[in-house]
């Protein structure tokens, strides 16, 4: 596995301002990867970097309409989608590079880890995400998920048409799938500016919700082809005289 079988996606929201120090992390991995910003706004700000395989892109407003967007226009193998306001560490670009080469067929991610922009609380939101990814397997995007494009393209990539949660359902539609998923065993730091601004308990309160919500049908149709899958596994039973069991 080498940088340039990877292509990373990143969408660019319309008051986003960390993409430059993104961008700084990126390096780390050379010019080889191929990196695709898609940003929502005409007159966004294109951050210098010359030394970057940089390719930008415009989309309609929307994470899931920007992720889809890179994806259909990128040209590695692997496709990988980082917020603008992660930070990948050296050491977590050598886990995610040793992970794909490890299960190629998995989909990866990471674990979340909260800049220090927020609430003093938002060690029980990491806690509480590390639970709901390794133990229930249900990593969020902040997470950094990546997965081969064929596969990507066969699960139907992020649902557009739903008013939030597309990186979960995208999980729940790899599981469907019978697409592992597999942590890299490293951290990615993203912001936590939201929780100060809009308060730490109403919005864990509002995700925790909502994530919850979506995820009891999702979970109901996994347990549905699961049991599909062993009933077709199962061999008919033969009685006496070679008839089957009516």
């Amino acid at each position: 596995m080498t940088p340039e079988n990877l292509s990373i996606i990143i969408p660019l929201g319309p008051d986003e301002d960390q993409l430059a120090p993104l961008l700084d992390d990126l390096r780390r991995l050379g010019s080889r990867a191929e990196i695709i910003v898609v940003t929502c706004d005409e007159g966004a700000a294109r951050c210098k970097a010359d030394d970057l395989n940089i390719q930008w892109l415009q989309s309609a407003q929307g994470r899931a309409i920007q992720q889809n967007t890179g994806a259909r226009a990128a040209g590695g193998d692997f496709l990988w989608f980082v917020h603008a306001d992660s930070r990948p560490t050296a050491q977590g670009l050598a886990a995610l590079m040793a992970a794909l080469m490890a299960a190629p067929d998995a989909l990866h991610y990471f674990h979340l880890k909260f800049a220090a922009d927020g609430p003093p609380l938002m060690r029980l939101n990491e806690w509480g995400a590390w639970a709901r990814s390794q133990i229930l397997k249900v990593p969020f995007g902040d997470q950094g998920f990546c997965l081969k494009k064929d596969h990507f393209n066969q699960i139907g990539g992020f649902p557009e048409q739903v008013p939030y949660g597309e990186d979960h359902l995208l999980v729940w539609r790899a599981r469907q799938a019978g697409i592992k998923l597999r942590c890299t065993g490293a951290p990615l730091m993203t912001s936590a500016r939201a929780y100060g601004a809009h308060g730490w308990a109403a919005l864990t309160a509002v995700y925790q919700l909502r994530w919850i919500k979506q995820a009891l049908p999702e979970f109901y149709r996994l347990i549905r082809r699961q049991q599909g899958n062993r009933a077709v596994l199962v061999p008919e039973k033969k009685i006496k005289g070679g008839r089957h069991n009516e």
